[in-house]
């Protein structure tokens, strides 16, 4: 059976990814990160996704970011800022890359994420970046998708023998509702997910962020009810 490795990192778009890889008949390895953020609900919500989607293994690596800040998920020093909704709606979302964008992080992740697969002999990474409802982020581009792919199979032992790796990238081009509608045919349960950035220990979003801002609008255009619990 032809293997994937997932990035997990328990919020809605991962989950609709992992739901993807295995209707296409994958047989999927889950990869999450402790990286230092602020929080650790969401690896919390990655652990009972994983479960409840039948992961064959699942991984939560250590990669303390801290180290370098920069970042309002992984700095103490920068606040994660509370989202404007109605100036959002009147002139759409600031230009410019947020602080909340952490350096490098797709980056790590996928090198690490290429090491797991190719030990598993797997032929595919999954991963959930979206340009659409991408917040500004650079490395949730098409272009450094191809280019990371482009590299990996440079860059590893089984590509050299032959076996090259792809990168999927399912949710890339749909909006937050699209991505929505797809996963609830596919049986995810958004229930178990956590995409706030200000989650509490407890999982519950502040629903001011503006990832909560992303998840809200997108269950609002599914014409869905939104399942998550806010503080």
């Amino acid at each position: 059976m032809k293997k994937a490795v997932v990035l997990l990192s328990g919020g809605l778009d991962s989950s609709t990814c992992l739901a993807i890889a295995r209707d296409q008949g994958y047989q999927c390895y889950g990869l999450s990160f402790d990286y230092g953020q602020k929080h650790h609900s969401e690896l919390q919500a990655a652990l009972r996704i994983g479960q409840a989607m039948g992961l064959q293994e699942h991984k939560t690596i250590a990669i303390d970011l801290r180290a370098f800040g920069g970042s309002a998920l992984t700095d103490l020093s920068i606040d994660v800022p509370v989202t404007d909704k109605q100036k959002i709606a009147q002139s759409g979302p600031k230009a410019g890359i947020p602080v909340t964008y952490v350096p490098a992080r797709n980056t790590i992740f996928l090198s690490m994420a290429l090491g797991y697969a190719e030990v598993l002999q797997a032929q595919a990474i999954f991963i959930g970046v979206n340009a659409v409802d991408y917040s500004g982020y650079p490395d949730c581009r098409e272009e450094f998708i191809q280019a990371f792919e482009k590299m990996a199979n440079l860059a590893t032992k089984a590509a050299v023998e032959g076996y090259r790796l792809s990168i999927h990238t399912p949710l890339i081009s749909l909006s937050k509702a699209e991505i929505i509608n797809q996963g609830r045919a596919l049986g995810v349960d958004y229930s178990l997910t956590v995409s706030c950035y200000r989650a509490d220990q407890q999982g519950r979003a502040c629903g001011q962020c503006e990832s909560c801002y992303l998840r809200q609008q997108g269950f609002k255009q599914a014409g869905l009810a939104d399942p998550t619990p806010y503080q």
